[in-house]
């Protein structure tokens, strides 16, 4: 799969491309901040998208909406380590395919594409 990897934290980030191209997956880009992720997502036009939440600017959430009006297709799938029902909540409802929480383990990007 063609992947999008957006993350403030640029280690997170690298991480997340060293476990999904390990498995086979390319990584067409990567944005720190919900403005790149949007941008990224009309340029890139990835499969999936890995999104953080918590970022500096735009919220993930935020992102994730503009990225849905682009596509409502999109796969996103939200990391966050904020664990809470009514966030996991409106995240499903606003269109995210996913959500895998921080910190994750090696195999739980894998198992969170299976899904898709």
């Amino acid at each position: 799969m063609k992947v999008l990897i957006v993350d403030d934290n640029a280690g997170t980030r690298s991480m997340i491309r060293i476990i999904l191209e390990r498995t086979g997956h390319e990584v067409v880009g990567e944005a720190g901040d919900g403005d790149g992720a949007v941008k990224a997502f009309a340029e890139l036009r990835p499969d999936v998208v890995f999104l953080d939440i918590i970022m500096p600017g735009k919220s993930g959430i935020a992102a994730l909406e503009e990225i849905r009006k682009i596509d409502p297709a999109a796969k996103v799938i939200l990391v966050t380590a904020v664990e809470q029902d009514e966030v996991t909540k409106e995240l499903y409802n606003k269109g995210a395919a996913g959500i895998i929480y921080k910190p994750f383990a090696y195999g739980d990007l894998e198992k969170a594409l299976k899904r898709l």
